[in-house]
């Protein structure tokens, strides 16, 4: 992930918490605003010391973030996202954690429709 794609500051988080809306199942909870200045998205990992330590965490930070990365081109410009792992998250599969994120993305209406392929 590129570090103009990062949330980083303390003040983004707390902007983006208060100001933001929050979407959630059983393995991920994201919350996002809409900030028109910036031209991609941004995005923001949370993970609790309750799920683990230091090596479950930042495995859980790093697969969030190549789901993201592998799925940047759907997701909508113009916002900043802050992913946070629930607990069930840690016992998943990769396919089930992005199935996961990708479920809770498009309940959220963050995903880009896709394109419709002519029929001919």
């Amino acid at each position: 992930m590129h570090r103009k794609l990062r949330l980083r500051n303390r003040k983004d988080f707390s902007r983006v918490y208060r100001g933001g809306r929050s979407f959630a199942n059983s393995q991920v909870v994201v919350y996002w605003s809409k900030k028109h200045d910036i031209p991609q998205f941004r995005l923001g990992v949370s993970v609790s010391k309750k799920l683990g330590n230091a090596v479950v965490r930042n495995r859980m930070r790093r697969l969030l973030k190549e789901i993201v990365r592998l799925h940047a081109d759907r997701i909508v410009d113009h916002t900043d996202l802050i992913l946070i792992a629930r607990m069930p998250s840690v016992r998943m599969s990769y396919q089930e954690l992005e199935r996961s994120v990708l479920h809770v993305l498009k309940k959220a209406n963050l995903l880009k429709p896709r394109p419709t392929r002519p029929t001919s």
